[in-house]
C-alpha cells in the first residue's frame, strides 16, 4: 500500500523515476480497488447499460493521471521516454525490465549510490 501511496503523492510527476515495485504495487492496487468498485456498484444498482458504474467510474477519472504519470517514471526508470507509453506491447515489455543504474532521467530510485544488488526483483 506504501508505494500505491506514493504514486498517488506524486499525482501529476512526470520526472524523475518509479522502481519496479511502484509502479506493479500501484497497478495491483488501482485493480483491487477497481475490483471492488465494481462489486459495489453492482450491488447500489449505479451501473450503467455499457457496464460502467457511477463509483468505479469517478475512481477511474480520479487515478488516470498518476496512471500515466507512474507509467512515465516507470519507463524513465529502464532508460526509455514515457512517450514509449503509448507503442501498445512494447511497452508492457519496457514496464517489466529491471531498472537501470543512474541514467539521463536520475539516479536509482531505490539507491542513489547505485549499488542495486540488494533490491533488484528476478
Amino acid at each position: 500500500m506504501e508505494w500505491y501511496l506514493k504514486a498517488l503523492k506524486n499525482y501529476a510527476q512526470f520526472t524523475g523515476r518509479a522502481h519496479q515495485a511502484e509502479y506493479w504495487y500501484f497497478f495491483l492496487f488501482n485493480f483491487l480497488i477497481s475490483l471492488g468498485l465494481g462489486i459495489v456498484d453492482g450491488v447500489a444498482g449505479t451501473l450503467a447499460s455499457n457496464g460502467q458504474g457511477l463509483i468505479g467510474g469517478i475512481y477511474s477519472l480520479a487515478v488516470f493521471i498518476p496512471s500515466i504519470a507512474v507509467g512515465a517514471r516507470r519507463l524513465h526508470d529502464v532508460g526509455k521516454s514515457g512517450w514509449f507509453l503509448l507503442i501498445p506491447f512494447y511497452n508492457l515489455y519496457l514496464l517489466c525490465l529491471k531498472g537501470e543504474g543512474k541514467n539521463q532521467y536520475g539516479d536509482n530510485p531505490l539507491d542513489p549510490e547505485g549499488d542495486m544488488s540488494d533490491h533488484l526483483i528476478d
